[in-house]
């Protein structure tokens, strides 16, 4: 097999691989809350709601946006892009960029988003997504 038709086998196992995790995880965020969670943006925010810390709540449209942005940031920081600061006096978490973040098109994000959510639960929760294959 040549090296180009190597690179593209392997990275279609990978994708695929990240997919069936991703799907094991909305499975187990599912039986968490009672309800399935849509996208990553709803995984985001179970993601800032669990480093907020503050329990289960009604939230400002702008709360919501600052949970995704904690939900970035905590996700992001796994890789050393971003540093916990600190809490403020509400104790809401703050962090600081501390290397830059490379240019990605939406749907590499996106993947990069979703490795880093699978890596917090398996990290903070202890959560395995080796999903099963078919066949």
């Amino acid at each position: 097999m040549n090296l180009i038709l190597w690179r593209n086998s392997n990275m279609f196992k990978q994708e695929l691989e990240l997919q069936r995790n991703w799907q094991a995880l909305l499975n187990q965020l599912e039986k968490l809350v009672g309800k399935r969670p849509k996208d990553l943006n709803a995984v985001l925010f179970i993601i800032g709601m669990q480093e907020l810390g503050q329990g289960p709540k009604r939230f400002s449209k702008e709360e919501k946006q600052d949970l995704m942005h904690i939900a970035i940031c905590k996700a992001l920081s796994l890789s050393g892009y971003y540093h916990l600061e600190g809490l403020d006096k509400d104790g809401w978490p703050h962090w600081k960029l501390i290397k830059k973040l490379p240019h990605f098109d939406l749907l590499e994000q996106e993947k990069l988003l979703k490795m880093h959510a699978l890596e917090y639960f398996e990290k903070e929760y202890d959560w395995r997504f080796e999903a099963e294959n078919p066949g």
